[in-house]
């Protein structure tokens, strides 16, 4: 098992209070966990014989029903030792505009969490966004999520079954080369992802494990406000995992206003990590930045941004994959009578593409989808 490994300079590291399944006695959510990691924990197990397990836990089946290459005295180890919990599925929202489902899910102790079924270019893939948290500590000003609070970390089994879930509502249960499957997974649901790292981690290790979800690792994202020694650790833990990052604004004050992190981890200490791990991993990360009329969508915030673009390409060789998104109303702030944010309209839009591109930064528009049902970008609160 992965020790635990927070950094004191992340102000979100510690969420209040233990789940309900860390008290007393721990049993072993065998869908959170690889073959490795649970013959360590059931030592009757060979490493084989736990590899046919997590495969049995992952296709659904009952890891105590006799299996070809199980011996029975190991299937009782596991029967004594293992579990296999669930998130209620509360309401599942289709939108009624694009392809996009939301799903609520209940934890034991009474939280929602939500989770949203992309659709990929590709007929029958999806990508599943994932929550890492109930709520979230960092209180971006334009995301739902973050007027929640921390309540908690999610644990490794509780992120698996989300994407567990989305799977069983595809044709086939997501199984056999021409059925439906989960093509990938990105961190970008509830809460900040590198504020509980060690799940985080763990949890994409038994996404891409062959025996468990068999997610390429280089189709799995993690994106984050800014916490640099988290986008340090994933580089050097999960070199094949990509990283996306939230821009908010390359004005410093501006992003003050929009992402109180800043305040902890200015973004030239993003930047700095964010170079480092391109360094480390080869990979160039992803940006995105969410516009809001009046507030971060002027020619000014465009060249401060291609500026910051200038600088990563310097250091890395590499230029970020810039997403420009367009703002999800939240609604209004608890007291508040109106949205305090709106979309930029589209001549603003143009103008500060425009106006990124004639510094030689090349931005694509991104498509955030199931906006009607609250399933976009920013949108999720479990609502």
């Amino acid at each position: 098992m992965r020790e635990a490994a927070q950094s004191s300079e992340d102000p979100a590291r510690a969420a209040p209070g233990p789940s309900p399944s860390e008290a007393g006695p721990r049993r072993v959510a065998l869908q959170g966990v690889t073959p490795a990691e649970l013959a360590r924990a059931v030592p009757a197990l060979s490493l084989e014989e736990a590899r046919r397990v997590v495969a049995q836990v992952h296709r659904d089946e009952d890891p105590s029903t006799p299996s070809s290459g199980v011996r029975r005295a190991s299937r009782e180890a596991v029967a004594r030792a293992g579990r296999v919990p669930a998130l209620a599925v509360k309401e599942t929202r289709a939108s009624r505009i694009d392809p996009f489902v939301k799903y609520a899910l209940a934890t034991a102790d009474g939280h929602v969490v939500e989770t949203v079924r992309i659709p990929l270019e590709r007929r029958g893939r999806y990508s599943v966004c994932v929550s890492s948290q109930v709520g979230c500590a960092l209180a971006c000003a334009f995301c739902a999520t973050g007027r929640l609070g921390l309540l908690r970390n999610l644990e490794t089994w509780e992120i698996v079954e989300q994407v567990r879930v989305v799977r069983r509502g595809l044709e086939g249960g997501g199984r056999g080369a021409a059925r439906e499957r989960v093509h990938g997974v990105v961190f970008q649901g509830m809460g900040e992802p590198m504020a509980n790292l060690d799940r985080v981690l763990a949890a994409i290790d038994v996404l891409s494990d062959p025996s468990a979800l068999a997610i390429d690792a280089r189709a799995i994202t993690v994106c984050t406000s800014g916490l640099p020694s988290g986008i340090r650790r994933l580089a050097r833990e999960a070199p094949k995992v990509r990283l996306g990052m939230s821009i908010g604004s390359a004005l410093g004050a501006t992003r003050r206003s929009l992402m109180p992190i800043e305040r902890s981890h200015s973004l030239d200490e993003v930047l700095a990590a964010a170079c480092e791990h391109a360094a480390i991993t080869g990979l160039a990360p992803m940006w995105a930045v969410t516009l809001l009329s009046g507030v971060n969508d002027g020619v000014e915030h465009a060249h401060a941004l291609a500026d910051l673009v200038a600088r990563f390409r310097e250091a890395t060789g590499r230029s970020p994959r810039l997403s420009v998104i367009p703002y999800n109303a939240i609604g209004p702030a608890p007291g508040g009578a109106v949205d305090p944010f709106a979309r930029a309209d589209a001549d603003r839009e143009r103008a500060f593409r425009d106006a990124l591109r004639d510094r030689g930064v090349f931005s694509h528009k991104r498509y955030s989808g199931g906006s009607d049902v609250d399933a976009a970008c920013g949108q999720l609160a479990a609502r």
